[in-house]
């Protein structure tokens, strides 16, 4: 049986996932910004930057824990085909709640000041899917208590 991780080590994982989830939110936003325009073509283009800008943190971040900030992929599997603004408009949604996922974990492992960034991205991650979606999550960045919640 392998040692369990570190604290620093955990957040470390977790800032990794973070910065991973950040690399793909960039992506993803630019095919929601191709499929969508007005409004909704600014959303995109704000939180567009506002994912570089969590990116660019990240990357020092794991520097800073000790890590090797990890590259962005060259592509990224969508979760689904995306050809109408509609479409745009779900995976908006879906990118947020991925990346609330990711920093509810880093939430989790991170502790003072990192600990406070993670909460803050997470919050915003949830107000961002609220946005494109209509409408909020119970639990944002816990999709297990979050579909449980949608059951009741």
């Amino acid at each position: 049986m392998s040692p369990e991780p570190s604290p620093a080590g955990n957040a470390l994982l977790a800032a990794q996932a973070a910065l991973a989830a950040e690399h793909a939110a960039a992506y993803g936003y630019g095919v929601i910004g191709a499929r969508t325009s007005g409004a909704r073509a600014t959303q995109a283009r704000e939180s567009y930057g506002t994912h570089l800008a969590r990116r660019d943190a990240l990357t020092r971040t794991v520097r800073e824990l000790g890590g090797a900030p990890r590259a962005a992929e060259a592509a990224y599997a969508l979760p689904f085909e995306v050809r109408t603004a509609a479409d745009a408009e779900r995976l908006a949604a879906e990118i947020e709640d991925r990346v609330a996922g990711a920093y509810s974990d880093l939430v989790r492992a991170a502790q003072g000041p990192l600990r406070r960034e993670a909460a803050d991205a997470l919050s915003a991650a949830a107000v961002r899917a609220a946005r494109w979606r209509g409408v909020g999550v119970a639990f944002p960045g816990l999709p297990e208590r979050s579909d449980r919640a949608k059951q009741s």
